[in-house]
């Protein structure tokens, strides 16, 4: 061959290697992201051409797909009641999702490998791929009653409720809501300043507060703290005597943590239920210093702080706060400085005490169903950590009881229902009033739901440390009320 035809053998040859090259890049290394550019409108025209799955909760349907009379959008998704679900199941926009509808996403499109097999005989048998169906740990009957409280309150908040023996999520709301039909229909130029609109909006509408928004817990983590104290000394109970002064003067400072509102707390030197009863801040800031940031940090840690958690939705890790020195040590311990807890993590607390010192691990997703109705996946309750000793959850339980019927806590009480609870009052940083917060499990006996309900700025003045129980324990109530039937 002589040396012109050498030279275009080798100048094809190269063209094709590398017109291979690119192919296979194309296609093992772009693709994904081809597929997800938005402006691949065959993508988009697919979201719409499946039937995806149904959401459900109870005998509910929280979210359906329904065809259409456009041939290029065969299916939308609704949305039966939008607002009152709206963070739980999420919405399904042109180019995005969010909440179960994002996590459980390939279920419901169906295209999950856990749907092989159904896709396998369609493709047989000739039907049309539809997604999975989702049905969820959700109580309509809790979900509703918690939604209708909060919103008597007039105030942003969150509540997020928990069967205590298996981890099941009974009821998640959050306010301000929003509606996610606006966000999932087929026209862009609507569905996308729509979300900007609610994005940008102070409120947050957007944001689920039960995960995703971490809180000063207030009074409430007194429980983690009296968790600590009995756990370190198993002689120790609701009959033990702690100093209780008036002031407690802070170690390396000029100043001194009082208790709400500058009110004695009782005699000077008080029994612990009495100190829960009252949610006293100077004993607890100082069985704080007393155990110090490790001990603390620790029982933190074994009622599930720190350790990722997803229900399936990733949620927003809470933290006791960086060790300081004893001053700050003493206001974490009652729930202040740079202590940071989700509702959940909050409702978790409430449930590892209610079921004998076992945290469960949360979850939001009872089962899995192809469209036939053949199981696909059944959650397993798992153990997350064993927070405390059943001994020391008895005698917390016994003085979370004292709380609602002598304490601060008696707006929740439940006829012929024993009621577990503890009242907080958040401090917050902005000069804005309190938070009000609330944790409870019930019956206490054998305990059916455990949960924790925060009111944003919510804290009413109508006396020491009676703000949370005035606020946030009414609306804890009607939730309780609402599972158990009353």
């Amino acid at each position: 061959m002589n040396s012109p035809l050498k030279r275009v053998a080798v100048a094809c040859l190269a063209m094709f290697a590398l017109l291979m090259i690119n192919v296979n890049y194309l296609q093992a290394v772009k693709a994904e992201g081809l597929r997800g550019d938005p402006r691949n409108t065959r993508n988009f025209y697919d979201r719409y051409a499946i039937e995806r799955g149904r959401i459900t909760a109870g005998g509910k349907v929280l979210a359906q797909s329904v065809e259409t009379k456009d041939p290029r959008f065969r299916f939308i998704r609704q949305y039966p009641e939008a607002r009152l679900y709206a963070h739980v199941t999420g919405f399904f926009s042109p180019e995005s999702e969010s909440a179960i509808e994002r996590s459980e996403n390939q279920l419901l499109d169906g295209s999950s490998a856990d749907l092989l097999l159904r896709r396998s005989i369609d493709l047989f048998t000739g039907e049309p791929t539809k997604g999975a169906n989702v049905d969820l740990t959700i109580n309509p009957k809790a979900q509703k009653a918690a939604y209708d409280a909060l919103r008597q309150s007039g105030k942003r908040g969150a509540l997020v409720a928990l069967d205590p023996k298996t981890g099941g999520i009974l009821a998640m709301v959050s306010l301000p809501t929003y509606d996610p039909t606006e966000l999932s229909g087929t026209d862009k130029g609507k569905v996308f300043p729509r979300f900007d609109e609610l994005a940008k909006q102070k409120d947050q509408p957007l944001l689920n507060r039960t995960i995703a928004q971490t809180y000063p817990p207030g009074s409430t983590f007194k429980v983690v703290t009296m968790a600590a104290y009995l756990e370190d000394d198993s002689s120790r109970g609701p009959q033990t005597n702690v100093d209780a002064p008036q002031r407690l003067p802070l170690p390396n400072t000029n100043i001194s943590l009082p208790n709400y509102g500058g009110a004695a707390c009782g005699s000077g030197s008080v029994t612990l239920t009495f100190a829960l009863e009252k949610s006293c801040n100077t004993p607890f800031g100082k069985m704080g210093m007393e155990l110090g940031y490790d001990k603390m940090k620790e029982q933190t840690e074994k009622f599930g702080m720190g350790q990722p958690v997803s229900v399936p939705m990733s949620v927003t890790a809470s933290d006791f706060g960086p060790e300081e020195d004893k001053a700050a040590l003493a206001m974490a311990s009652i729930g202040q400085r740079s202590n940071r807890m989700t509702p959940l993590q909050m409702a978790m607390i409430a449930a590892g005490i209610a079921n004998d010192g076992k945290v469960m691990k949360p979850y939001l997703v009872n089962k899995i169903t192809d469209a036939k109705g053949d199981s696909i996946n059944q959650a397993k309750p798992e153990e997350l950590s064993e927070a405390v000793s059943s001994e020391t959850a008895g005698k917390l339980r016994e003085m979370m009881v004292s709380v609602v019927q002598n304490g601060t806590a008696n707006l929740a009480q439940v006829p012929g229902v024993q009621v577990a609870g503890k009242t907080g009052t958040a401090e917050t940083a902005d000069g804005q009033p309190p938070h009000a917060w609330f944790i409870s499990f019930a019956p206490a006996e054998d305990p059916k739901v455990a949960l924790a309900v925060i009111v944003e700025s919510g804290a009413a003045n109508v006396g020491a440390e009676a703000t949370g129980g005035h606020t946030a324990a009414p609306i804890a109530k009607a939730v309780l009320e609402a599972v158990l039937n009353k």
